[in-house]
């Protein structure tokens, strides 16, 4: 069963089910999914069934739909977990959680109902030995299925994608009713269950939850699960106290099969089938079949879990490593504020102002590198959707150029601003453009040496810019764009480092950098749906180039009567 559960918002907690195949829509109108966020349009967006998955488009709305902290522009494809920002609400696009579909298995006990094992199949290797009255068409048929399995199993990395897949091949090839697939827990939880069930599928959808209950028997359950056995039962019907009452349509268990999920010596669940249709028994050659896609997919969960341990052990490397690089930097910022200090306290002992002044400008420029740095650590942790308006890019190039003023001067460097006057304004947001753009210069002044060297900025509007500047995947060749080059005429860069210095840490400036100003400056401008071009060689100083679509409007939702702009989402907390 999937479901809308929404995360943030005026309607946090409320879930919606989506169990029809009919398009759903979201917003304030009568026939959408009722929610009460005034942030949200009259008609905002939709979700429509296509072939047993889910899509989501916007509807032109005011404040956009955005799917993982990314605002989408046409139809895209909704997966379990997906995040769905639409105003101010936040909905995750998923099945029912855990809690919820525990209460659609239910195991009964002897006196309620009594399922005899008839056969079991130990859940080895042999698994995948056939024996049927055609052994040669039968053997090449369950090889296909064990192929496709096999597949399967190798490019599925998340578990729950890869149980719904799993069951789905089930239902493909045994043709049973009903089916679920639980998991083992590591101990026993509040009510003393061991097992949860993470996929239950019927091949007809239950009109209610209550005819969505699958029945199981706890011989069955506990046979697969403590024995390693698989499971077949087909006698449910010959108890006689079903031929008395109504139990036959009550429990609705005609055969049964239940397969261990296991590799080596680890017990991960197991997978069970049933179907209620008369006259119909599963066979052992069935149970063997499913015993090995339990073997299979027993050997995918070992190698999920592997690689999930193998993700996380490079993770915390990579946080080791940028522990370490941070706080080397951090460590040099501080020494530069300690001599500072040392020196402002020289001259206040002495009272002497010259003294003081000159540590007060070292005191500034640390200050001012432990700020760069914050900030984009900051932009570097939590990408942020850009908040547009119309800007001057002139006018912003002068306020990036202002900040570099002292520190051009005393190195006794030239900043040139280059801009066209009549240059139309264009939609970008300007707190994180000038981020970008001041990262690019610091850099450049950096790079220069003292008293010759020259940076300039230039900005200019190109109407039909070549593919060599289109903005990419986002802009084509011949839509208009504004280009922004920072030009130095300091040492060059080898053209094998063109590639590297885009990646974290990877700094060029010795103690006096961090490696994260690029890094950050690429971010934000492919934030923008732009990106950034380096031409340089060695001895020939550096451009640097941003290149960002020159959009002069936005779209606006007739239909939507409030103007509040949501915030931008937050990964940190979920939205």
């Amino acid at each position: 069963m999937l479901i809308l559960t929404v995360l943030q918002g005026p309607d946090k907690g409320r879930k919606f089910e989506l169990t029809t195949q009919l398009p759903q829509l979201i917003g304030r109108s009568s026939e959408a999914l009722p929610i009460s966020d005034t942030t949200v349009s009259r008609r905002h967006a939709e979700l429509t069934p296509d072939d047993g998955k889910w899509y989501i488009r916007d509807l032109n709305s005011q404040n956009g739909t955005w799917v993982n902290g990314v605002r989408i522009s046409g139809r895209q494809q909704l997966k379990p977990g997906d995040q769905v920002r639409t105003g101010s609400t936040l909905f995750v696009f998923g099945q029912a959680d855990e809690r919820d579909q525990l209460d659609l298995v239910r195991v009964l006990r002897q006196d309620q109902i009594d399922s005899t094992v008839e056969r079991t199949l130990a859940g080895n290797d042999d698994s995948v030995v056939l024996a049927e009255p055609e052994p040669r068409s039968a053997a090449v048929h369950h090889l296909q299925v064990i192929y496709r399995l096999t597949a399967l199993t190798s490019v599925q990395t998340n578990r729950d994608d890869l149980l719904r897949a799993v069951m789905e091949l089930v239902f493909n090839e045994l043709k049973p009713e009903r089916g679920f697939i639980v998991l083992t827990l590591p101990s026993a939880d509040a009510d003393g269950r061991e097992w949860f069930p993470a996929v239950v599928k019927h091949r007809t959808p239950p009109a209610d939850r209550k005819d969505a209950r699958i029945h199981i028997s706890r011989t069955i359950l506990n046979h697969a699960l403590k024995q390693g056995e698989g499971v077949l039962s087909s006698n449910a019907m010959s108890d006689p106290r079903f031929a008395k009452g109504d139990s036959v349509q009550q429990f609705a268990i005609r055969s049964a099969l239940c397969s261990p999920i296991e590799f080596g010596d680890r017990r991960f669940g197991a997978i069970y089938v049933d179907s209620s249709i008369a006259n119909y028994t599963f066979t052992q050659e069935q149970l063997a079949l499913l015993n090995a896609i339990a073997r299979h997919t027993g050997l995918a969960l070992a190698n999920a879990e592997a690689y999930a341990k193998k993700l996380q052990t490079e993770r915390l490397a990579a946080t080791g490593e940028t522990v370490a690089v941070l706080s080397h930097s951090i460590k040099n910022i501080l020494q530069g504020l300690r001599g500072g200090a040392d020196v402002v306290e020289m001259g206040l002992k002495k009272e002497d102002l010259k003294i003081s002044r000159g540590g007060w400008t070292i005191l500034k420029r640390n200050i001012d590198r432990i700020m760069a740095l914050t900030l984009n650590m900051l932009a570097y942790s939590r990408p942020r959707t850009p908040e547009y308006e119309l800007t001057r890019v002139g006018d912003l190039l002068e306020e990036c150029a202002e900040l570099l003023a002292d520190q051009c001067q005393a190195k006794e460097v030239a900043l040139i601003v280059d801009a066209e006057s009549e240059m139309v304004p264009v939609m970008l947001d300007p707190h994180l453009m000038h981020q970008a753009i001041v990262n690019l210069l610091v850099n450049a002044v950096e790079a220069v040496q003292p008293k010759v060297g020259a940076v300039t900025v230039r900005a200019t509007y190109v109407a039909n810019p070549d593919r060599s500047i289109a903005p990419g995947p986002a802009g084509s060749a011949g839509k208009p764009v504004i280009r922004i080059d920072v030009i130095d005429n300091g040492p060059g860069i080898a053209r094998d480092r063109h590639a590297q210095i885009f990646e974290p840490f990877q700094s060029t400036k010795g103690i006096r950098g961090t490696g994260l100003g690029l890094t950050v400056t690429k971010r934000l401008v492919e934030e923008h749906r732009g990106r950034v071009l380096l031409t340089s060689e060695p001895n020939r100083g550096a451009t640097f180039t941003i290149v960002i679509p020159a959009e002069t409007t936005r779209s606006m939702d007739p239909s939507a009567t409030a103007a509040t702009r949501p915030q931008a989402p937050d990964p940190l907390r979920g939205g």
